[in-house]
């Protein structure tokens, strides 16, 4: 690990004095990859996310995933959602067997550590990452600073200070970023998000959104304690990357590493980006003034509760009002307006707009409604209002090939993430009312925060 990072300091020395050596992707211009080239992607975590990302990939003629690196090679995931087998060994499988339809002995390269692919493959355009929250910094920030388009899966990062950098080093860098909220690109977000813009149900001063997202351990109370016998093919030291030492444990990975703290965000985390977008994007939410969180169910300093209710306070923008936003998971959902008939689902996940004029429910992708019906007929086409999409993929491809940012490009999702984290830090520390501080990026009178806000790395994996 010392050798990459000595090498990727004096690259980058070099690249910052102006001296650099230029691929073959960067000579029309920064990161440039022409239109009738091939974009060729490295995918960085290819655990349940990563495959299916992979699947989104391999639908794209112009798009070619040429290398792949994880710390393990082999994740059962059939006894979770993703129903699935991941890791290296069985991606690389998937991968050539799609590419070898074509090209016969086409091999995909792979690498544990995703720093000595990126020196060994200059060919690399682009970097997927899909590894658990706590590295997404680091990776997309490596990638960034070595020249390489990023797509990230959410939240874009674990903490507000790398979200801040994330956003930064993307500003500067100028490169075609996405971050992997995939509902943004869906048409009952654009429904939800069109209308909003075009005032549909008039000023909004009140705002809620849930999820029934949960516990993946219902039973634990703090870190596993002990270890577990660790999976052939599985670098954990890799896996904890800016995280303290601990032995591996059955229970901390695959996919149950939400759960936990110190490597994800709990459902407001893993769910935040989703279901907040359409609130964000279309209200144009800027960081709150205000955050509480209160947990539902057992929680403590490692883990996260059941579910949650959390309270953002936004403040004035222009000729937008004051709002509150209101946030569900586990279970807990808004109560039902007079205006919402009895008949209206409002299980499962949800968003809901209530404005002087009328109400907007929306639910995930699916198509929104609108409460009167009589405003209904007034309901705008999102194409009216918003650049178009051509899918969530898609579009970060074709910015990497000169077209338009994507629509949640790390400008955007930057913003989002830091939203959505300060519930979390609200949450973590045990529902003490934040007083966001966004210039100084701290919360006021809280100095307990401040280990939230930047939370402390390993030596070696410095951001």
């Amino acid at each position: 690990m010392s050798y990459t990072r000595r090498k990727f300091l004096r690259q980058a020395a070099v690249a910052t004095s102006g001296l650099s050596i230029l691929p073959r992707h960067v000579l029309g211009g920064r990161g440039h990859v022409p239109p009738s080239d091939k974009v060729n992607v490295a995918v960085v975590g290819v655990g349940g996310r990563g495959r299916r990302n992979i699947n989104e990939l391999l639908k794209l003629p112009d798009v070619q995933v040429m290398a792949i690196a994880d710390p393990a090679a082999y994740w059962d995931l059939r006894g979770f959602y993703y129903q699935s087998e991941a890791g290296r060994g069985p991606v690389k499988q998937l991968l050539e067997a799609h590419y070898r339809e074509k090209t016969p002995n086409y091999r995909v390269k792979e690498q544990e550590d995703f720093r000595v692919l990126l020196e060994e493959e200059p060919g690399i355009d682009a970097i997927l990452c899909a590894t658990p929250d706590h590295t997404h910094a680091y990776i997309s920030l490596w990638a960034l600073r070595a020249g390489k388009h990023v797509y990230c899966e959410k939240p874009l990062t674990h903490n507000v200070w790398e979200a801040r950098e994330v956003q930064r080093v993307a500003r500067e860098t100028g490169l075609a970023t996405q971050m992997g909220n995939q509902l943004h690109s869906t048409i009952g977000v654009r429904q939800l998000v069109a209308a909003l813009q075009t005032d549909l149900i008039g000023p909004v001063r009140e705002v809620h959104a849930w999820v029934p997202a949960s516990r993946w351990l219902p039973g634990l109370q703090g870190l596993p304690s002990g270890s577990s016998p660790l999976p052939q093919g599985l670098n954990w030291d890799l896996w904890l990357g800016p995280r303290p030492m601990r032995p591996f444990h059955e229970q901390l990975a695959p996919v149950t590493w939400r759960d936990f703290w110190a490597y994800g965000c709990g459902a407001l985390g893993d769910f935040g980006c989703h279901d907040m977008d359409a609130a964000v994007w279309g209200l144009k939410l800027p960081p709150p003034v205000s955050v509480e969180a209160y947990p539902a169910g057992y929680s403590d300093a490692d883990i996260a509760p059941y579910g949650e209710i959390a309270y953002y306070e936004f403040p004035l923008r222009g000729r937008l009002p004051a709002c509150r936003l209101n946030w569900y998971s586990g279970g807990l959902r808004p109560p039902r307006p007079a205006l919402v008939p009895d008949g209206v689902d409002m299980s499962g996940r949800g968003s809901m707009f209530v404005g002087e004029k009328g109400i907007l429910l929306g639910g995930g992708s699916r198509p929104p409604k609108v409460f009167p019906q009589s405003l209904a007929a007034d309901m705008p086409l999102p194409e009216a209002v918003l650049p178009p999409t051509n899918g969530h993929h898609r579009d970060w491809v074709d910015a990497i090939k000169g077209g338009p940012p994507a629509s949640s490009n790390f400008e955007y999702a930057a913003r989002l993430t830091e939203i959505t984290l300060l519930g979390v830090m609200a949450l973590r520390l045990g529902g003490t009312k934040i007083y966001w501080d966004a210039a100084g990026m701290q919360a006021r009178g809280l100095p307990e925060a401040e280990l939230l806000v930047k939370e402390p790395v390993r030596a070696g994996w410095e951001m």
